[in-house]
């Protein structure tokens, strides 16, 4: 059994993100520009597709059997695996997915050539992120939620804590100071170690932020409890709008108290669409949380951007109406006018339109850069860019 067997040449292929097995079919890839495609590797029966499963899920100590059939672990490259194993259970034979993880992340300047972000946008998360804003980053399957997590961490100030936790290895920090917390699922029941327990653990570690790669259950109502308590929360979630969003974590298993529901600061909103033949992602929506009001019946929310599909462009909706901007983040930089708050975001939005026109896409380059930025300021930091 070398490396990963007959799935190795797809796995070193940087050009794919997921590879999908279902019984002894061909094993289908998607394409990170030509999307889902059939390729010419089968296993030859059911025999070496068994064989097979069982001695990776042993390599990565969750093996997998009739009794436990489901497993999902990470390969030694940081991929995601699932294993659905039992033929009583997967009726066309034994199936695996891998979401294939990439060794170093995509920056923020790279999604913003991409358009998955505007600069005007980026600039926006920049101050929310350097302002300690609690933010989800939700859509879908496959919209690129992790991707844009990754990236938009690069704008937390470089002097802090940060404390992530996740079920399977897909955050990559930065920061010189990280704290990477996994659960453990295996062993006996009190020896298991939960998303949920994780979170509450944080609250002990003094993080000043809290990653959660993201949020399913329960933990996530410990996520509301850490930023009602002064810590800010960054994660990703499953819901395509924020309506569903609110839904979701105000229902079962979550329960999160729906007056409560303010302390998030910003929800934005990612699909994964086909364009001229190609997948592209673009955030659709970038939502404010504005306030609980109980006159109105729910939750107040404001659209600061939004995605138009015909012009694949980011409009600025939020521009002299940003809540977050006006009396969350003017103020705390001493703004005495609030209004001047625009400027700064516009400001920032030509440093990060500088950065992609002059192609600086790589992870190393993009974070000097903002670490630079957070010991010697913005001056420092268009020195460097000079």
């Amino acid at each position: 059994f070398i490396h990963n067997g007959k799935i190795e040449p797809l796995l070193q292929d940087p050009n794919l993100e997921d590879i999908h097995s279902i019984g002894t079919r061909s094993i289908y890839v998607v394409h990170k520009i030509f999307g889902m495609l059939e390729t010419n590797i089968r296993f030859r029966d059911a025999t070496e597709l068994d064989e097979y499963l069982r001695l990776l899920s042993e390599r990565i100590g969750k093996p997998v059997s009739d009794t436990h059939p489901i497993v999902d672990a990470a390969l030694p490259d940081g991929s995601r695996i699932n294993i659905i194993y039992s033929d009583d259970v997967s009726r066309e034979g034994p199936s695996f997915t891998i979401r294939k993880f990439a060794e170093e992340p995509l920056t923020i300047t790279q999604l913003v050539q991409w358009g998955t972000f505007s600069s005007e946008m980026a600039a926006y998360l920049w101050l929310a992120l350097e302002n300690s804003m609690n933010i989800i980053i939700s859509g879908e399957t496959a919209s690129g939620k992790t991707t844009s997590l990754n990236a938009l961490l690069s704008f937390v100030n470089h002097n802090y804590k940060i404390y992530s936790a996740e079920d399977t290895p897909e955050v990559v920090i930065p920061h010189d100071v990280w704290q990477r917390l996994i659960t453990r699922e295996v062993g006996p029941e009190e020896a298991r170690v939960e998303l949920f327990d994780l979170i509450k653990a944080a609250l002990r570690s003094r993080p000043d932020y809290i990653v959660v790669g993201e949020i399913r259950g329960r933990e996530g109502n410990v996520a509301f409890q850490a930023m009602q308590t002064g810590h800010p929360v960054m994660s990703t979630f499953h819901a395509s709008s924020i309506e569903k969003l609110i839904q979701r974590f105000t229902g079962d298993p979550i329960n999160v108290p729906i007056r409560f529901i303010d302390n998030l600061n910003i929800a934005l909103f990612q699909l994964m669409v086909y364009e001229r033949g190609r997948i592209v992602r673009r955030v659709n929506t970038l939502e404010e949380i504005l306030r609980y009001s109980p006159a109105k019946g729910g939750v107040l929310t404001r659209t600061v951007f939004q995605w138009d599909p015909v012009e694949d462009k980011h409009r600025f909706r939020g521009r002299f109406n940003s809540h977050i901007l006006e009396n969350l983040i003017a103020p705390k930089m001493g703004l005495v006018d609030i209004r001047e708050i625009y400027s700064v975001l516009d400001r920032r939005a030509e440093i990060i339109a500088r950065m992609v026109e002059r192609k600086i896409f790589s992870y190393k380059r993009v974070n000097d850069i903002f670490k630079r930025y957070y010991q010697k300021g913005l001056g420092g930091l268009l020195d460097y860019l000079r």
